[in-house]
């Protein structure tokens, strides 16, 4: 059985509101599994319920071969870190951090003990007699994981913990939580809506919208071969490019129809595709797939297509350039060595072998 498996588990608030529906998850022990989604999607419900911190509706949760619907947040063997770091202002870093243990009754040696190792973990054993307005926000995290460390509970559960900080230490922090994984090897399960952080940090990661997990698996799994439309947005920065047209067969080829260019469908996905002759579905090609026809070679020219380039954004070695045809707009990802001048037309080449197409009506992936 998986550390933590939640068993068809459903929310409903009084008001009628369906946060979180028949949703099915295994984490394993020791993985780093990562719930990522838009805001409202249900994936802090989800933790908090695992937390005991929310009443299910429906569904099983259990912990380790324990059902814990019906157990107390504190009996379940999870520490929880907050977005907002819910430390004690009056007391200093120490008693923050040794605070619960002081409440389960721990003996003070024992607290001592536990405490100094959280700390020389985390660096901020010079720190320890600060209070919390003596704290940067990097601090205020770190001392929020500490409490959650001397703990050593079965689970540790992460409410965007990252979210208050600016760019820079968030960059520091994913770090450091990636680092205390690999040195604790506990079970952690991570609520973030950036696409970066999961990525970054995920053993496994589950894409959640409206209440449900789209899909789970490995990072690049997901990047790679996305299971709907929505999953392939969210992974991804700048997100996929999403094209509307039909697929049309021109002397047993295949090809995919803007209406303004058309562009080869690959040979691996022309068996997928030939149920779609003359109907109506999207391309999806990330901006890292498509490439200024100046720096190709030997490219047919049925992989080719032309486009205004509005907007050319230098963001250190890469370009974004945000291009458009008479019905679509879409963004491309080159190198700055690269760079063109913007408002002027430009030909591009689409690399269809790493296409991909989604049924317009249901959003699956098609091929």
């Amino acid at each position: 059985m998986s550390q933590v498996s939640l068993c068809d588990v459903t929310k409903i608030y009084p008001n009628g509101t369906k946060a979180v529906s028949r949703l099915n998850l295994g984490v394993e022990s020791r993985e780093f599994m990562v719930l990522v989604g838009p805001s409202g999607c249900g994936k802090t419900t989800v933790l908090r319920m695992i937390a005991g911190l929310e009443d299910l509706t429906e569904g099983k949760i259990y912990i380790g071969k324990y059902l814990v619907n019906d157990t107390p947040p504190r009996a379940r063997d999870v520490a929880m870190v907050f977005q907002n770091y819910a430390l004690y202002p009056y007391l200093n870093v120490y008693e923050n951090m040794g605070f619960g243990l002081k409440l389960r009754g721990y003996p003070v040696p024992e607290i001592e003990k536990r405490v100094k190792e959280a700390a020389a973990i985390l660096e901020i054993s010079s720190i320890m007699h600060r209070r919390p307005y003596e704290l940067s926000g990097g601090e205020r995290q770190r001392v929020a994981v500490g409490r959650a460390i001397v703990r050593k509970p079965l689970v540790f559960l992460f409410d965007e913990p990252l979210s208050n900080l600016d760019a820079n230490l968030r960059t520091q922090m994913r770090t450091e939580i990636h680092r205390l994984h690999s040195r604790l090897r506990t079970t952690m399960i991570y609520v973030t809506h950036d696409q970066l952080e999961a990525m970054t940090l995920g053993d496994r990661i589950a894409i959640m919208n409206n209440g449900s997990i789209l899909q789970t698996d490995l990072p690049m799994s997901l990047y790679k071969n996305p299971s709907n439309k929505f999953v392939a947005g969210f992974i991804g920065s700048p997100p996929m490019n999403f094209i509307e047209g039909s697929i049309v067969k021109k002397q047993e080829k295949l090809y995919f129809d803007e209406g303004s260019f058309q562009v080869k469908v690959s040979e691996a996905s022309r068996q997928a595709l030939v149920d779609y002759v003359n109907k109506k579905l999207t391309l999806g090609i990330r901006p890292e797939d498509i490439y200024d026809r100046l720096f190709v070679s030997d490219v047919p020219p049925e992989n080719s297509l032309k486009a205004f380039l509005e907007v050319v954004e230098s963001v250190g070695v890469e370009s974004y350039l945000y291009l458009k045809t008479k019905r679509s707009s879409f963004i491309a990802k080159i190198p700055s060595s690269q760079k063109p001048g913007s408002n002027q037309d430009m030909e591009l080449v689409f690399d269809m072998s790493k296409a991909h197409f989604f049924d317009k009506d249901t959003g699956r992936t098609i091929v």
